[in-house]
């Protein structure tokens, strides 16, 4: 039997998984990695750390699963990494990830080179500290010695397939952090580099998600328990994997992601951006991503189960969100615990519980947090259809979608029927639908989704939760607005 091996390089840790071809899980391991805050804005790790977590995690599967029945490797990861690297691949500092909001000077210095419409109107998204372009021009100002011996930038999966292969690429669907990217001809804008004084040199070569990036070396062999010569594809973002496995190919389909981060991943057939949201390939050749990413997703009840609950597990936390009525009797959260991405762009936006008062538990805490971030993602829904797009089918993928209470909110607040496959491995089943597709496992996209993704439930809006979360989203969005002179320090 042929399987294939997906790498997640996510935020807080690698996770590799063996699948079959008709996407059942042979295999799964996790190793997790530090992040740095070392100042106020940073957000950083080891790209080496993240080579040592995948080692650890292939050896673990290699011991379990025949090696020589690995038909491909396909890798995705987080997003807006800048990884400089040595001509021998060295990583030659800690590279800021996509949290990093450092670079906000070097935005204004693009700003001032050339308007931000102009850079809008090439690369399609909005000029952010968070992107990798301005990480660049930052290693540039701060640490001249780094920049120097750089040769290449690479991403988190395009890092992963150089310790690999040997070979430095960078796929499509992770081009738009770099605002020096076509995104209507998915190539690189050498004008624009020139006017930066970027050589294009550090830029690798741009390849589609499922093509075969190289072979497993010899030296790479060692480390994981691969066999050599074995097909390592491009790869590509996380999202853009998590939406095609939980099976969004097609234009109206979309993702609701609920990791670490938030948001939303809605494909489209049409380059066409708004400023306020991310635009990106797909890894689906043909097709967009209207994305709209917010900071706190899992990872804010993350926070408040490690400040607040420590004793409880998540699913103890979910039960004890669904003793709370809708609309947490008036208590409202803002989920902007590291400044918040779309539609807002505001790196010094700040999480806010309002409304607190003795009657309130941490019952309504953990609730209130999913109320949230749900308002937050239809925050994104709304902003996406202003832009153009509609959405007409949302599945859900992510740790909070194993939650029935958390997943029906965000289906309460959206007005979205929300379906849901299998929540934990969708990211890493869409990296192996990847590979699968590379190595010519699965002749078309739609044979790779038909075999592969199953719904396990649905949630429908309950109309009874309507009018409370009307008059709760209205108060999130005001209050972010009373509020943001006071958290940007303009008042």
């Amino acid at each position: 039997m042929k399987i294939l091996l997906s790498i997640d390089i996510g935020t807080s840790a690698c996770k590799t998984i063996a699948f079959d071809p008709e996407g059942a899980v042979l295999a799964s391991e996790t190793v997790a990695y530090a992040t740095d805050y070392p100042h106020p804005d940073w957000a950083q790790q080891n790209p080496d750390d993240w080579w040592q977590a995948t080692c650890s995690a292939i050896r673990r599967i290699t011991a379990v699963v025949d090696p020589s029945s690995i038909a491909c490797v396909g890798i995705d990861g987080q997003s807006w990494s800048a990884v400089a690297v040595d001509a021998e691949g060295r990583v030659l500092c800690p590279t800021p990830i996509w949290t990093d909001t450092r670079s906000r000077q070097e935005c204004e210095d693009m700003r001032r080179l050339m308007p931000e419409e102009d850079w809008f109107q090439l690369d399609m998204n909005p000029l952010q500290p968070g992107y990798t372009l301005p990480k660049i021009l930052w290693y540039r100002r701060h640490l001249p010695d780094v920049y120097q011996k750089t040769r290449w930038i690479l991403q988190s999966n395009s890092f992963i397939v150089y310790r690999l292969t040997g070979q430095a690429t960078q796929d499509l669907s992770q081009g738009y952090g770099l605002h020096c990217f076509r995104m209507r001809s998915g190539t690189w804008d050498l004008e624009s580099l020139e006017k930066l004084g970027i050589p294009s040199s550090l830029l690798p070569e741009l390849l589609p998600s499922s093509a075969i990036a190289g072979q497993v070396t010899p030296a790479a062999a060692a480390d994981t328990g691969l066999l050599p010569g074995t097909p390592v594809i491009a790869g590509g973002l996380d999202a853009a994997c998590a939406t095609l496995g939980v099976g969004v190919i097609h234009p109206g389909e979309t993702q609701e992601q609920g990791g670490q981060s938030g948001g939303m991943s809605l494909c489209v057939d049409q380059c066409t951006g708004d400023p306020r949201l991310i635009l990106g390939y797909h890894v689906v050749p043909g097709q967009w991503l209207l994305q709209g990413g917010t900071t706190g997703g899992g990872g804010a009840l993350k926070w408040l189960r490690q400040t607040i609950c420590p004793e409880l597990s998540f699913e103890e936390m979910s039960d004890l969100a669904q003793t709370v009525a809708p609309g947490s009797d008036g208590l409202l959260f803002l989920p902007y615990l590291r400044g918040e991405r779309s539609p807002l762009w505001n790196p010094d936006a700040k999480g806010v519980f309002f409304g607190l008062t003795y009657t309130h538990t941490r019952a309504h805490l953990i609730r209130a947090v999913m109320e949230g971030t749900a308002y937050a993602l239809r925050h994104n829904i709304e902003t996406a259809h202003h832009a153009g797009g509609e959405v007409h089918l949302m599945r859900a993928m992510g740790g909070s979608a194993n939650s029935l209470v958390w997943t029906q909110i965000k289906s309460d607040v959206t007005g979205k029927e929300m379906e849901v496959p299998s929540s934990d491995t969708a990211t890493g089943l869409g990296a192996a639908i990847l590979a699968g597709m590379g190595c010519g496992l699965y002749a078309t996209f739609e044979e790779a989704v038909s075999r592969t993704v199953h719904v396990r439930r649905t949630h429908t809006p309950n109309p009874d939760n309507r009018a409370v979360y009307e008059a709760g989203y209205s108060n999130y969005l005001e209050l972010y607005q009373r509020l943001e002179p006071m958290m940007t320090g303009r008042n």
